[in-house]
């Protein structure tokens, strides 16, 4: 792993969590905070297309998103959703990606993967906690919904500068190999 890679992810993760601290909650999704770490998270696997970086930025974000988190209880649940959402993820890039590699492919997947983040965490949340702020179909359409459409739109005026700039950096991405 070269280190100026596992920099880039780590500014990636850093950047998401300042925005996940400075993102208000939905006012009706019980607590749910539009997830900008996981934005970030899906932006470096893409970056970083490969099971070891995956897992790292998984579980970086994992740990952070539970630490910060404002729903009481959600540490383990976080971790376990981000895991799962970040190797998923990957499997499905893998396969994304022998036939497209465009912003809108990666929009779709961007919004498919909070979907699934949002699930697992909520499961996780109600298997593991018990109680929840609201009921899971409430806080699914009020908090992980809004969330998606946030994150879809986050990384699309993201990833354009992202990619202008790697393409004049010596970063060694799946972006600047294609």
């Amino acid at each position: 792993m070269k280190t100026k890679n596992l920099v880039l992810m780590a500014l990636l993760i850093g950047i998401g969590t300042a925005l996940y601290l400075v993102m208000p909650p939905i006012p009706i999704g019980g607590g749910i905070k539009p997830d900008m770490m996981l934005t970030m998270m899906f932006v470096g696997i893409i970056l970083f297309p490969n099971v070891r970086d995956a897992f790292i930025l998984s579980v970086v974000t994992g740990v952070l998103s539970g630490l910060f988190s404002s729903i009481p209880g959600s540490l383990i649940p976080n971790i376990i959703d981000k895991f799962v959402t970040g190797f998923v993820f990957l499997l499905i890039l893998y396969v994304v990606n022998k036939f497209a590699k465009n912003i809108v492919v990666y929009a779709i997947l961007i919004g498919l993967g909070t979907l699934l983040s949002g699930t697992v965490f909520l499961s996780m949340l109600l298997l593991l906690v018990g109680d929840m702020p609201a009921a899971f179909g409430i806080m699914f359409a009020t908090g992980v919904i809004p969330a998606t459409i946030a994150n879809i739109v986050a990384f699309c005026i993201i990833y354009p500068i992202l990619t202008n700039l790697l393409k004049r950096s010596k970063f060694e991405t799946s972006i600047t190999q294609a």
